[in-house]
């Protein structure tokens, strides 16, 4: 009976030491912010001693699988100071960003994923948009206060239905139906800085007019006819606290036709899809990183960053 005892005693001590060691290794939301932030102290260190990287980690930057210590890893020169969202999400282990940053000196927009395991870093992923322009810039100074709100008790969705939110944004560009997301009548959308959706409304009607709806009534109007298909669509993200969702995407874009047919817009039968220079825009892709705020179940902000890639490109994770 005592060798049973003493058997028994031993078995729950070890229950309860593998308990507590899964505990310590379970990253909480502030660990997973304070992991960017020392990643990205690392990146512009160019050591990636700094932050515990597991051996066997990926890292693939811009949809590139890159040998680590590569890519902004060695071109980083200043982390991100007043533009910092923050999407972490202790249930996946895994943390989303948007910030701007300096690369050789001159403003980047980055999305960030991180994947945590045991306390180590295993999946480490970069989107990087460049060249930012001077207008676009203006809107990248800080976060809008809509986004990092904590969302109250009462108007929290739960993390899987804020999955789902977040991953219908996609369908509904696709299909340019806005009953496919639960889009707020107050929602903003902006990308790479630039404010695409709620603008003023133009004196005349015109293709402005259609920049000044809001996003559901702007899908109606089939302005984003000419994304053809959005794959492969990753929503794995998602913090209740901040209800906001991060989503990384590619969009393709073939880019058959000349112009868009606009529905339901006076004044407006079509937004022509040519360049600045007048010709042809060519097929291409665009790997993009979104955040959603989700607030009693529906979409009110959209902060995305992207950049153009030849069509049909791969994900780096394939």
């Amino acid at each position: 009976m005592t060798k049973l005892l003493a058997a028994g005693l031993l078995a729950v001590l070890a229950a309860s030491t593998q308990n507590l060691s899964h505990a310590a290794s379970t990253c909480d939301r502030a660990c997973l912010k304070g992991m960017v932030d020392s990643y990205l102290a690392a990146l512009v260190a160019h050591d990636p001693s700094k932050v515990p990287i597991a051996a066997d980690a990926r890292f693939v930057e811009d949809t590139v699988r890159t040998k680590l210590g590569e890519g902004l890893w060695k071109t980083a020169t200043a982390v991100p100071t007043t533009f910092k969202i923050y999407v972490p999400d202790p249930t996946a282990q895994q943390v989303g960003f948007i910030g701007i940053m300096s690369e050789n000196g001159k403003p980047i927009e980055l999305g960030l994923r991180l994947k945590l395991r045991d306390g180590q870093i295993v999946e480490m992923e970069h989107l990087i948009a460049r060249d930012l322009p001077e207008r676009s810039l203006r809107n990248l100074q800080m976060p809008r206060p809509g986004l990092l709100a904590t969302v109250p008790a009462t108007q929290r969705t739960p993390r899987e239905q804020m999955l789902r939110i977040g991953a219908s944004y996609y369908e509904a560009l696709v299909s340019a139906d806005s009953n496919d997301a639960p889009f707020a009548e107050d929602c903003v959308r902006r990308e790479n800085g630039m404010q695409t959706s709620s603008n003023p409304a133009p004196a005349t009607p015109g293709p402005g007019t259609v920049g000044a709806m809001s996003c559901g009534p702007q899908l109606k109007t089939h302005r984003f006819d000419y994304i053809k298909r959005i794959e492969p669509r990753r929503v794995w993200i998602a913090d209740v606290q901040t209800g906001m969702v991060f989503g990384l995407s590619q969009f393709r874009h073939p880019m058959k036709e000349g112009a868009v047919q606009i529905v339901g817009v006076p004044g407006v039968s079509e937004v022509s899809l040519s360049g600045r220079d007048g010709k042809p825009i060519k097929p291409f892709d665009m790997p993009a990183a979104h955040i959603f705020k989700v607030r009693a179940g529906k979409i009110h902000e959209i902060e995305a960053m992207g950049f153009t890639e030849g069509y049909e490109s791969k994900t780096g994770w394939e």
